[in-house]
């Protein structure tokens, strides 16, 4: 199924437009101009085409905002979201950063189900205790490494992230700015010693990188899913969302070619 969407993608964006797309949304990227991979993997970009648990995140927050938009209640839409992500992890197959996500996020949205406190540490550990309980060779599985650590970094900064904000508009402005940065640089903290085991290489400008592309990426994904589903339905109607898309994937690439040519962008060793 996902090789049909990808075809419809191709057929309404250019090059590497259309490759992107199909990375962010599906993970795969056999047709990626080869320039353009490496300047993803020189900016510390390359995550945004491996699915991963933050299309399982946007999918949940997009999900869950449009359910109780339409009054459907905390526990409907708790029970609607666990469907879908089934449904996710089913339609794009079930890699451990995916399924890890999964079970975080099912026992997200049962904890807030049961009116309980959902804690974040507590569901990571035990998401990857019960994936290593079914197989204990993921733990050398460099996807399921890069994914713990990941997202361990990224609860940690969120927690001390969710003590700093302000009450003003400009305050709030500032905090999301400060949010995405600590985000951002505590999953690279956290990742850094695998990546340099694994690649013998490190990027310095990932932190600006992530920072100035990481809004771009639910846009994307919305209007993505959009331009896919409707174009495969009926071409013409995959026309409209695809030129919206276009937007914010040129400026995502454009960010991310110009970074790439910096001096410095990264070090091998």
């Amino acid at each position: 199924m996902p090789n049909l969407f990808v075809s419809v993608i191709n057929s309404l964006l250019p090059e590497p437009h259309a490759s992107l797309l199909a990375g962010i949304l599906f993970g795969t990227k056999a047709t990626m101009p080869k320039g353009f991979y490496e300047a993803l993997v020189t900016t510390g970009t390359l995550h945004i085409i491996a699915l991963s648990g933050m299309n399982i995140s946007i999918l949940v927050s997009l999900f869950a905002q449009s359910s109780l938009f339409l009054g459907l209640g905390r526990k409907a839409s708790s029970i609607l979201t666990i469907c879908l992500i089934v449904l996710f992890v089913l339609f794009v197959g079930p890699s451990p950063s995916i399924v890890r996500a999964a079970i975080m996020g099912c026992l997200t949205l049962l904890a807030i189900y049961f009116g309980r406190r959902d804690w974040g540490v507590l569901s990571l550990f035990l998401a990857a205790g019960i994936m290593l309980l079914f197989d204990f060779s993921l733990i050398k599985n460099l996807s399921f490494q890069l994914s713990f650590a990941a997202t361990l970094g990224i609860i940690l900064a969120l927690r001390q992230a969710q003590c700093q904000r302000g009450i003003g508009l400009l305050d709030q402005f500032i905090f999301i700015l400060k949010t995405n940065l600590i985000i951002t640089l505590s999953a690279q903290l956290f990742t850094l010693p695998i990546i340099f085991f694994n690649f013998r290489r490190v990027s310095l400008i990932s932190p600006i990188a992530n920072l100035l592309i990481e809004w771009t990426i639910q846009p994307i994904m919305a209007l993505g899913f959009a331009t896919a589903i409707l174009g495969w339905l009926l071409y013409p109607l995959g026309i409209i969302p695809a030129w919206f898309v276009w937007v914010p994937l040129t400026y995502l690439i454009t960010v991310v070619e110009w970074l790439a040519r910096l001096p410095g962008a990264s070090i091998n060793f």
